[in-house]
């Protein structure tokens, strides 16, 4: 992994596509991101919303992704909700500055 793991980084890359990495289930879209962050919170809250296929719908749970630019990441995915176009899956981040301590 290139980049750290924090909103930014996310909002570069996105509309590109991180590759699921076991079972050959295909790929992912990243098409949101947002801040969910509390006023006065000591870091940052996210989230990641992906774009799956209608053939391939995913349980909750860890999956390991690949991205072009970011490297293999492992990621707590929920699906959320089923449109035309594919399934929906979100990840949370909480990252607190009190951790980097």
């Amino acid at each position: 992994m290139q980049d750290p793991l924090n909103r930014s980084a996310f909002e570069s890359h996105l509309n590109t596509t991180f590759h699921l990495l076991e079972e050959d289930r295909g790929t992912l879209e990243l098409v949101e991101v947002k801040d969910k962050t509390p006023e006065g919170f000591p870091g940052e809250q996210f989230s990641l919303l992906f774009r799956g296929p209608l053939d391939a719908w995913l349980p909750q749970r860890t999956y390991p992704v690949e991205h072009p630019k970011m490297g293999r990441i492992d990621l707590f995915l929920v699906p959320v909700a089923e449109h035309k176009d594919g399934y929906r899956y979100e990840a949370f981040f909480n990252r607190s500055t009190l951790d980097d301590a």
